[in-house]
C-alpha cells in the first residue's frame, strides 16, 4: 500500500487530505484508490446520485459515469468540483459532502462502479501497444481502429464497455469470460459443406457467423447438418504468459481504447 495526496474541492473550500492507496492506477489522468473507497461510494451513490444518473450511471443524456464519459469533467478535481459545486442551469445541484465521501464517490466513479476494478495494476500503455502488437500476439486476431483481422471481436472501444476487473479477468480467464455471442462455431450443412467461424447473431431460424476467411455467412437452420457452439475460447490465457508487469501494461492499452 501506499499513501497519495489528492487536492479537491468540499464545502465550497479547497481540501488537501492524505489517501492510503491500493497499488493500481485507474486512469491515466487521476488518482489511485483502494477498493474499500470504491465501496463506500458504491454505498453513497444510489441515495446520492442514483435518482438523476441511475443504476448504471447512464440516466442523463450524453453522460455516462460507469463508461468514464463526461461533458465537463476530465480530471478528478474536474468531478469532485462538478459534485461540490453543481452545474448552474441544469439539474445538477451541489452537494455538501465530507472530504472522504467525496473521495469515495469519485472512486466509484472512476472504477467504473466495478471495486473489484479497484485491485487491477494498470501500468503503461505504450508498453502495452507494443504487447498487443508483439509478444502478446493479441493483433493477429484482433482489429482496432481499422486495423487487423476480424476473426475475433474487434476491441477498438473495449475500454469503454468493459471494467478494469473484466479486462484482467478475460486475459487470465478466457474461457469464464466468453461472451455467448462471441462462442466459436461448426456447422455441417445438408450436402457436406463444413463452415468454421465465429457467431455474431444467432435465431431461431438462423445463425450469422464470420468464417475464417472473414465472409459474413448467414445460414438458415433448416439447411444444417449440424450445429455446434464451442464453450472454449481461442485465446489463451496470459497468467503464465506475461509478467504482472507486463499485465499491467497491456490492461493499460486495452483500457485506452474508448473507440474513434
Amino acid at each position: 500500500m501506499t499513501r497519495a495526496v489528492l487536492t479537491l474541492l468540499a464545502i465550497g473550500v479547497a481540501v488537501t487530505f492524505d489517501v492510503e492507496i491500493g497499488a493500481q492506477t485507474l486512469d491515466q489522468d487521476h488518482g489511485q484508490y483502494s477498493r474499500a473507497d470504491v465501496e463506500a461510494g458504491q454505498r453513497l451513490y444510489g441515495p446520492q446520485c442514483q435518482v438523476c444518473h441511475g443504476a448504471n450511471g447512464d440516466g442523463v443524456p450524453g453522460i455516462d459515469l460507469k463508461l468514464g464519459r463526461f461533458r465537463r469533467a476530465s480530471s478528478d478535481d474536474d468531478i469532485a468540483r462538478t459534485i461540490t459545486s453543481g452545474v448552474p442551469g441544469t439539474g445538477m445541484p451541489p452537494f455538501l459532502l465530507r472530504p472522504e465521501e467525496l473521495v469515495a464517490i469519485v472512486a466509484f466513479i472512476r472504477a467504473g462502479f466495478d471495486p473489484a476494478s479497484a485491485s487491477v495494476r494498470v501500468g503503461d500503455a505504450a508498453r502495452g501497444r507494443a504487447l498487443f502488437h508483439g509478444k502478446a500476439q493479441c493483433a493477429q486476431c484482433h482489429r482496432v481502429n481499422g486495423e487487423g483481422p476480424r476473426v475475433s471481436p474487434d476491441l477498438s472501444d473495449i475500454g469503454a464497455i468493459r471494467t478494469l476487473a473484466a479486462l484482467q479477468r478475460a486475459l487470465l480467464e478466457p474461457n469464464a469470460s466468453l461472451l455467448p455471442i462471441h462462442r466459436s462455431v461448426t456447422a455441417v450443412t445438408k450436402d457436406g459443406r463444413t463452415l468454421h467461424g465465429r457467431r455474431l447473431n444467432e435465431d431461431t431460424y438462423t445463425v450469422q457467423i464470420i468464417d475464417e476467411q472473414e465472409n459474413l455467412v448467414s445460414l438458415a437452420k433448416a439447411d444444417l447438418r449440424n450445429l455446434t457452439v464451442g464453450t472454449e475460447s481461442k485465446m489463451p490465457s496470459y497468467a503464465d504468459r506475461l509478467t504482472a508487469d507486463e499485465l499491467a501494461d497491456l490492461i493499460a492499452y486495452l483500457v485506452s481504447l474508448k473507440g474513434l
